[in-house]
């Protein structure tokens, strides 16, 4: 553990702790759970529920991380998604904007009361609308985040669609927030549902549920919503008391924070290790989201996640690579059939090609500030983890494979066919075949 004492591993961590939206790898963690252990954790909403609660310090609230015996600095934790499920019966989202004079540089991370200027106050509901939340010093208004146009969604009882509400029903939802949101008995935030919005009513939606925050514990304390390249950048020459220069960043994010879709149950998702029992932690569930989020925020929602975890050794990138459903995956980069791979035989018997690639599907995921940046960031990590020049990855991307928006404005999947042997070579052959059945 980070100090220093050891105690038996454990086979089965539960996770009902939460932090206050900082990743500190100083603090303590739980576990340990064995290599091979299963981590189960029942998740509190994240964006605009802590969005709206001045005390947290990110723009989430995510869960307590575990120590996982065996990792080390260097390697990577591999994360079976076995389960995720939806427990709120109801949620509010929208796109957002920042009022002036409620924050010190940053409204995700250091909210501030402009009346008795107190950053991170303790604060309390009263009341519905977007005013609901009162300084609890002073009794002033503190809304870093207003909703500039948004919904109240709730969910069927089978979890699979959900239907944005107009003003009485929101305002009726608002009134018993805590309820309808199913926030955990931890959990520390305002629920999102007290602002009641309903500029959308009446639309019908999709449940895809997945994880926007999945990963491992940053080797500096970090906000949990900036542990990404995109949001990490709004940390560098901040003023407030979490700032870092570019080089900090780069050296202990772990990109935990994606909002990719794909990250969800069935899954395999492979995370850096960059301090010892990597801390693997999650949080921010979403009941469905389009590629790039491009509203800045989805339906999040409390919900109950079941996690397998195994350390693989030596891993050479510092962000996470995904194995995604095989349905979640590009139409280039999925699997070849038999049909395919019998026309191919047939190619390579006229041309005279003696072999064919073995190949397999990965997704190597890329951050930085913006879009373009971070395509540059993923084609690096994907050249540096199978030993390929930048140029041939883009080529393999091109040809087999697309680059994917998990987020706007920085995080990115750079998903394509790669050669088995490359695969094996680093460790990762095996979760390709268990995944797609090679």
């Amino acid at each position: 553990m980070p100090d220093g004492t050891t105690t038996p591993s454990r086979r089965s961590v539960v996770v009902s702790e939460f932090t206050n939206s900082v990743l500190d790898p100083n603090a303590p963690m739980l576990g340990p759970i064995e290599n091979g252990g299963t981590i189960i954790a029942n998740t509190a909403p994240g964006c605009w529920g802590p969005m709206i609660t001045p005390r947290l310090r990110g723009g989430h609230e995510v869960t307590t991380p575990v120590f996982v015996q065996g990792a080390e600095v260097g390697d990577a934790v591999a994360i079976r998604i076995r389960d995720i499920t939806v427990t709120s019966i109801a949620t509010a989202s929208g796109h957002d904007s920042s009022p002036e004079a409620f924050c010190l540089g940053d409204p995700y991370v250091a909210a501030r009361c402009p009346v008795c200027d107190t950053v991170w106050p303790e604060t309390h509901v009263e009341g519905i609308g977007q005013d609901a939340v009162k300084c609890d010093s002073c009794g002033n208004a503190v809304k870093p985040f207003e909703i500039v146009h948004g919904y109240t969604v709730t969910f069927d009882e089978t979890r699979s669609v959900g239907l944005t509400l107009p003003k009485e029903a929101a305002e009726t939802i608002g009134k018993d927030a805590n309820h309808y949101a199913a926030l955990p008995d931890g959990s520390r935030q305002h629920s999102i549902l007290t602002y009641a919005p309903s500029d959308m009513p009446g639309t019908l939606v999709r449940m895809r549920p997945f994880m926007g925050q999945l990963g491992t514990c940053p080797s500096m304390a970090m906000p949990d919503s900036h542990n990404a390249g995109d949001f990490g950048a709004f940390l560098v020459g901040a003023p407030h008391d979490y700032a870092i220069t570019e080089e900090q960043l780069a050296e202990h994010k772990t990109d935990g924070h994606m909002d990719i879709d794909a990250v969800r149950a069935g899954a395999i998702i492979v995370c850096p290790v960059k301090v010892p029992g990597a801390g693997v932690y999650m949080g921010d569930m979403h009941a469905g989201q389009g590629d790039g989020e491009i509203a800045g925020h989805t339906m999040d929602v409390s919900g109950s996640v079941t996690l397998q975890v195994e350390v693989l050794k030596n891993y050479p990138i510092d962000g996470p690579v995904l194995f995604p459903l095989e349905e979640d995956l590009p139409p280039l980069a999925k699997p070849f059939t038999d049909a395919e791979k019998a026309k191919g035989q047939k190619l390579a018997a006229k041309w005279g090609v003696s072999d064919i690639d073995a190949l397999a599907p990965i997704s190597v995921i890329g951050t930085a500030a913006n879009l373009n940046a971070a395509i540059d960031n993923g084609l690096a990590r994907a050249a540096t983890l199978l030993g390929m020049t930048v140029a041939e990855v883009r080529n393999r991307a091109t040809v087999n494979g697309a680059i994917e928006i998990g987020r706007a404005p920085g995080v990115i999947q750079v998903t394509f066919l790669a050669p088995l042997a490359k695969l094996d070579a680093v460790g990762l052959g095996d979760y390709a075949r268990e995944q797609y059945g090679l």
